[in-house]
C-alpha cells in the first residue's frame, strides 16, 4: 500500500510536484551500509490502532502498514516508515528512520506536491533528530513552527509522531524477533499481536 502511495506522489500533478527521492534511494540514506533491507508488514489489531492513535495523538488511515527494517551482521540497524498524507488539499510522503532503542534519526521528504513556499526547510526538519515519542514532541514545545507553513510544520509532526508510535507498538511492544531472517526469506504480512507477558 505505501509503495503505491509512493508511486502515485512520484506520478501524480507532475507539475506541481517536486519529487526528490525514490524509495529505494530513500531506505540507502536511511540503512547506510546494511546486509539488507526487510519489508515488514504489518496488520494492526483494533486495539494496537487504538493504542498507535493514542500515543500519536493523531488518526490513522489504514490499519495495514509496511516498517522497513535494516539489518547489518545479524543485529537491527533501525526502522523507516514511509508516510503520505494531505497537508493543505495536496499531498506530501516523507520517510522517518528510528534507531532500534525508538529515537527518531533522519526525517527526509521523498515528494511534496503543495507550492514549495510550503515545504518545511531542511533547517526545520533538523529539530526531530534524536526525538523521542514525548509530551515535547509537538508544536509549540520541542518542535517550533514554521511562519507561513503552520499546516505543513502540523503534518510533518503529526507524521513522525504516528511513525514513533507505530514501530513502538507493531515491533518493539509486540516483541518482534531480533535476529535478522534467513538469507532469502520473503517478507510476509503478520499480525502485531502482542506477546505474551
Amino acid at each position: 500500500m505505501l509503495g503505491m502511495a509512493v508511486a502515485a506522489c512520484v506520478t501524480g500533478r507532475a507539475a506541481r510536484a517536486a519529487v526528490f527521492l525514490a524509495k529505494d534511494e530513500a531506505l540507502a540514506l536511511a540503512f547506510p551500509g546494511s546486509d539488507r533491507i526487510e519489508e515488514r508488514v504489518v496488520i494492526l489489531t483494533d486495539a494496537q490502532k487504538a493504542e498507535v492513535e493514542k500515543r500519536a495523538r493523531s488518526p490513522l488511515g489504514s490499519q495495514l502498514w509496511t516498517i522497513h527494517v535494516g539489518w547489518k551482521d545479524g543485529t537491527v540497524q533501525g526502522y523507516a516508515v514511509i508516510d503520505s498524507h494531505i497537508v493543505r488539499t495536496l499531498p506530501e510522503t516523507f520517510m522517518v528512520v528510528i534507531d532500534p532503542a525508538g529515537r527518531l534519526e533522519r526525517v527526509e521528504v521523498l515528494a511534496f506536491h503543495e507550492p514549495s513556499e510550503y515545504q518545511p526547510p531542511p533547517r526545520w526538519i533538523a529539530q526531530f533528530q534524536g526525538r523521542v515519542l514525548d509530551d515535547d514532541l509537538r508544536l509549540g514545545a520541542g518542535i517550533q513552527g514554521i511562519t507561513g507553513a503552520t499546516l505543513s510544520a502540523r503534518a510533518m509532526t503529526m507524521g513522525v509522531r504516528r511513525a514513533l508510535a507505530l514501530v513502538a507498538v507493531a515491533v518493539v511492544d509486540a516483541g518482534a524477533p531480533a535476529a535478522a531472517p534467513a538469507a532469502g526469506a520473503t517478507p510476509t504480512a503478520v499480525s502485531a499481536t502482542p506477546a505474551p507477558g
